[in-house]
């Protein structure tokens, strides 16, 4: 616990060094005594602290009461909610609740995360925001929206996932010297994918190459009146290191689809006959990219289904799947080594229910769509999900707002095929693909801003993040 609030409190000196007036909010417990350590470190420094408890200091119990009374032993008094002032300060320190919350902050805890998100002062959160699941991320009716959240021994999903991005403002992780042991004897612990995986699963190219060293992308789909999805994913693709990328749509504009970018090769097709000579030559395939639901879109999506290639699921291809429950049992599923990348409301239909229960728990909807389908699954949104058939899960903490725009998961979908392609397996494929998406994301973003972000915008940024700079 000592560790704990000293990393806290350095991380705040580091973040607002000006700041002279400190007000740390204590509930029980443990992240109560994380409070009390704060404070006396603060008070220590010379800086002007005041500590709001919300329960009484003699009251607790355990290592939150060691921590209480050295405060006091300092000379550092409480003071009981609501008699502070929350405007009063130049820094908020939030250690009201923890990580064991499951209900709504309710009476005087309640109140006093009202008054922390009114104040309009800095916020730093001990461990998590009070008031968020930890598990989840999702908001329990309020929560603190933290500047800063300072967290220990092990990052909380919630803080990615979720409403967690929007409450814990930047993440600092402090392991507190934690034996690596102890982490690692935690069964259900997942991957926090960062930008480095990038270099150990794309390494440097040997000279002597050619297009066919990387691999060839099949994409099949846009369906009358969509053709500029399969453009997107089709040139995302290419952007992401593909040798080659043929795509096959319907005839009525399969003459336009590349005429912005010839590199694409394009077939229109009625019935299918060209599409069964490529699935016997192709290294990987996209579908659902503006397939729609029509009489085309199914015959298509039936071929698809039955080819043994490594396949990308996405969109109308994962509404045609749905269409095919409650029957469809993961005994009697028409292939293996895919990858399903839904948005909440189509992971919704695949497991028979709505996009907010798919929201109040991410990475448990994830597994159970792995489980169910036997697949790598992409649960797309705030902190995207991966996830496999053997429980196995990360989450992107990349990413930004402006991604919400259409478009954006056909180009997702086109940077996963192209790492099958390239010989990456499911898994690899489905992390690497998401965090080069959520970088190249961020890239467009502080070029061209969040609000008016394109999809495009993100597939000109592919080649900065897939080719660093040395």
């Amino acid at each position: 616990m000592e560790r704990a609030g000293l990393s806290v409190f350095e991380a705040t000196r580091r973040a607002w060094p000006d700041a002279r007036r400190w007000l740390v909010f204590c509930g029980a417990g443990n992240n109560g005594g994380d409070g009390y350590i704060v404070a006396r470190l603060a008070r220590e420094a010379g800086l002007e602290v005041t500590l709001c408890a919300l329960k009484e200091p003699g009251s607790l119990t355990g290592d939150a009461a060691t921590a209480a009374q050295r405060w006091q032993d300092a000379g550092g008094q409480s003071e009981r909610w609501p008699e502070v002032d929350a405007k009063a300060c130049d820094v908020l320190v939030d250690a009201l609740l923890g990580t064991g919350l499951d209900r709504e902050p309710a009476g005087a805890y309640g109140a006093a995360i009202d008054a922390i998100n009114a104040s309009g002062r800095a916020v730093v959160a001990a461990d998590i925001p009070s008031g968020l699941h930890a598990d989840t991320g999702v908001r329990q009716g309020r929560a603190v929206r933290a500047d800063l959240t300072v967290t220990f021994i092990g990052n909380k999903r919630g803080l990615y996932t979720a409403d967690g991005q929007d409450h814990a403002g930047i993440v600092h992780f402090s392991d507190l010297e934690t034996p690596v042991s102890v982490r690692d004897s935690e069964p259900n612990s997942g991957i926090l994918i960062q930008e480095s995986i990038l270099s150990g699963l794309l390494p440097p190219r040997r000279r002597n190459t050619h297009k066919g060293s990387y691999g060839w992308l099949l994409g099949i789909g846009s369906d009358v009146g969509m053709s500029g999805a399969l453009r997107l994913c089709g040139e995302a693709g290419l952007r992401s290191g593909a040798g080659k990328v043929t795509l096959v749509t319907h005839p009525e504009h399969a003459g336009l689809l590349n005429a912005g970018c010839p590199e694409l090769m394009v077939r229109g097709s009625d019935s299918g006959a060209p599409l069964t000579e490529l699935l016997d030559e192709v290294d990987a395939l996209v579908t659902g990219t503006g397939l729609g639901q029509s009489g085309w879109s199914q015959h298509l999506f039936d071929l698809c289904m039955r080819a043994s290639i490594p396949l990308v699921l996405d969109a109308d291809g994962l509404n045609l799947l749905a269409l095919m429950l409650p029957e469809l049992a993961a005994a009697d599923l028409p292939r293996g080594h895919w990858v399903l990348t839904p948005h909440p409301a189509e992971a919704g239909r695949l497991l028979g229910l709505s996009a907010g229960e798919i929201q109040q728990d991410r990475v448990t909807a994830a597994q159970n769509l792995a489980q169910r389908y036997q697949a790598v699954a992409v649960l797309k949104g705030c902190g995207t999900v991966v996830a496999d058939a053997d429980g196995r899960y990360a989450i992107c903490p990349l990413g930004n707002p402006g991604m919400a725009t259409a478009g954006s998961g056909d180009v997702l979908s086109g940077v996963i095929g192209a790492m099958l392609a390239q010989g990456l397996s499911c898994w690899d494929a489905a992390c690497a693909g998401v965090v080069a998406h959520a970088r190249a994301g961020d890239l467009a973003a502080e070029r061209v801003g969040e609000r008016g972000l394109m999809a495009s915008d993100i597939t000109r940024q592919l080649p900065a993040v897939l080719n660093p700079a040395p």
